[in-house]
């Protein structure tokens, strides 16, 4: 008896749903943004975060879909430009953390530590900063378009629908995948409000993270 060669439209399910787990486990700026927002506001902050994630993984997906990927590869000018306003952006919010981890951990006064307890700038829109550092990383688009493509069956009839379950699993992955991180994040932020060194050493070490997800973002190319 034959297997059928493709899962509705899906070639190679298993090694997808493998391959899939595996980049979703990588560290990243999502995953770091969407782990510092839940350490330092909480389980609300973190899920807000985790939205901004979802949707701009979303609207890369549908991007990939219409061929934004090819028209990047096209045009390598505008992968320059979104690359280098990406790095911009990802550097920012590195050095924002670090920042905010420094001032917090020298600060003395009261007026200053009663400050400090405000939320920072970068953690005060988690659904807007989420979107962004989602979307302003034009190799995720190019990425998608070079994985998704080799599970995709060419031959059959309505390719909207492996597509749309390639997206299922791999979304639904990073949905468990954020939720850990974010209950993670909040049972951290009960030692942080104890533990200020502690608290000044993950944030500086999550900007640092940040500023080379920037630099690496800058000196990435289309291949």
């Amino acid at each position: 008896m034959d297997l059928p060669t493709s899962f509705y439209g899906v070639t190679d399910l298993w090694t997808y749903v493998l391959g899939a787990l595996g980049i979703i486990l990588l560290p990243g700026p999502n995953s770091l943004y969407v782990l510092a927002v839940a350490s330092a506001r909480g389980v609300k902050a973190g899920y807000q975060g985790a939205c901004g994630v979802f949707l701009g993984d979303t609207i890369l997906l549908l991007l990939t879909a219409a061929g934004a990927a090819s028209l990047l590869r096209a045009y390598p000018q505008l992968f320059v430009i979104i690359k280098y306003i990406g790095a911009a952006y990802l550097g920012y919010i590195g050095l924002q953390l670090i920042w905010g981890a420094l001032r917090n951990l020298f600060s003395k006064s009261e007026a200053t530590q009663a400050q400090n307890t405000q939320p920072p700038a970068n953690m005060q829109h988690p659904f807007r900063r989420a979107l962004f550092v989602s979307l302003l990383n034009p190799k995720a688009l190019l990425f998608l378009l070079s994985f998704f493509i080799q599970f995709i069956d060419p031959h059959y009839p309505t390719p909207a629908i492996p597509f749309l379950i390639l997206s299922v699993i791999v979304m639904t992955f990073s949905a468990i995948y954020l939720s850990l991180l974010i209950l993670i994040g909040a049972k951290l932020a009960d030692t942080f409000r104890r533990q200020s060194r502690l608290k000044a050493g993950l944030s500086s070490g999550v900007g640092g993270m940040f500023v080379w997800f920037g630099v690496k973002l800058a000196n990435a190319g289309l291949h």
